[in-house]
């Protein structure tokens, strides 16, 4: 291996390392939020597009669901304060994504659907599409699927009003 490859694979493995370290650090965090709650959740913990991933998940989704609250409010609330927790622990800013009871997997594979039809209408019609506001994590996920359809969008407006725009090639 030359001196380059070898640098390259210790950073590579140097940023594993760090974002293992976030989802431990959210892990612990998490568990005592459950605790005080009294909720009962398993923790899991993965790495995904070089950022942590940590899960809730429960064989009682149900009860699970007010972590989750309305339209994935809560959610949001905790997912930054779950950084936050991070951020004080390592003093870095993190991008930790956080779902629980598979509600953040279950809307990103309908965002994503609505993204590909936003882009085949656009191919069918050569005309912008204006989709409603969205969170951050939302409009990622829409501007992933018309890019892997072969067109761009862009975000309009400001937040809360923020929104995708898909554009024609």
């Amino acid at each position: 291996m030359t001196e380059g490859t070898t640098s390259t694979a210790a950073e590579g493995s140097d940023t594993l390392t760090r974002l293992e370290q976030e989802g431990e650090i959210a892990a612990d965090y998490l568990e005592g939020l459950l605790d005080i709650a009294d909720l009962d959740g398993d923790i899991d913990m993965d790495v995904e597009a070089d950022r942590a991933a940590v899960s809730i998940i429960s064989d009682s989704a149900r009860e699970l669901q007010k972590l989750v609250g309305r339209d994935g409010e809560v959610l949001e609330a905790l997912q930054e304060l779950t950084r936050l927790a991070v951020h004080r622990e390592t003093g870095d800013r993190s991008r930790l994504m956080l779902d629980i009871a598979g509600f953040r997997a279950k809307k990103r594979a309908v965002l994503a659907e609505l993204g590909a039809k936003a882009a085949d209408e656009v191919k069918k019609s050569g005309e912008p599409v204006k989709l409603d506001p969205m969170t951050p994590f939302e409009r990622k996920v829409v501007h992933d699927a018309v890019a892997a359809a072969g067109l761009r969008s862009e975000s309009e407006g400001e937040e809360p009003q923020r929104f995708v725009v898909v554009l024609p090639a």
